[in-house]
């Protein structure tokens, strides 16, 4: 196994729609455990393919004692939303905003082995799952922000200091991670 490096927002991998896993063989589940180990270094409620620089539909989360991965999720979501929690990302560093998610989530898609998984939950699992498939979808927290939340966030994002909170995070995460850790930092 192997930690992966962390893409940071600006590298076009997380804004990609993530393609769907045809073939569940070594290298798939390679992949799932790299990350549970990337996702467990770096202190991570759940860490989404694209975040590690690979466009398919996979991640890996671990909540309260729970701890998994799926392939391919597809997701079913309650009605009615829970309390907003603040919210970060390992791929933004130093951004963290209430976001709203629904109260309960169910994800139905296939283990590194290719057998059919479900995943449900409600609070922060629920909240990961949504968050993590969201990654899947190329989509970033920062769009599920309200207005004034996002134009904060993104007024954070644009100051001159930003890149060095960036950097010094990687700095900080890549210790002996190897000099590949946070790839695409800086890019736009």
């Amino acid at each position: 196994m192997a930690v992966l490096g962390i893409r940071i927002i600006g590298d076009p991998v997380l804004r990609t729609r993530a393609q769907e896993v045809t073939e569940f063989g070594p290298e798939v589940q390679k992949l799932v455990e790299d990350m549970d180990q990337t996702m467990e270094k770096v202190e991570g409620a759940g860490l989404a393919a694209p975040q590690v620089g690979v466009s398919l539909r996979v991640f890996t989360y671990q909540i309260n004692g729970q701890r998994g991965h799926i392939i391919n999720p597809v997701l079913e979501l309650s009605q009615d939303y829970q309390p907003d929690v603040v919210e970060g990302c390992l791929s933004i560093p130093g951004i963290a905003a209430p976001v709203p998610r629904r109260r309960h989530a169910k994800a139905t898609g296939f283990d590194k082995y290719g057998n059919p998984i479900t995943i449900e939950g409600e609070g922060l699992l629920a909240r990961c799952i949504q968050h993590e498939t969201d990654h899947l979808d190329g989509i970033l927290f920062l769009e599920r922000l309200s207005d004034a939340e996002r134009k904060a966030a993104w007024k954070k994002l644009r100051a001159s200091n930003y890149q060095n909170t960036a950097a010094s995070t990687v700095q900080q995460r890549s210790g002996a991670l190897g000099s590949s850790f946070g790839a695409g930092l800086g890019g736009n």
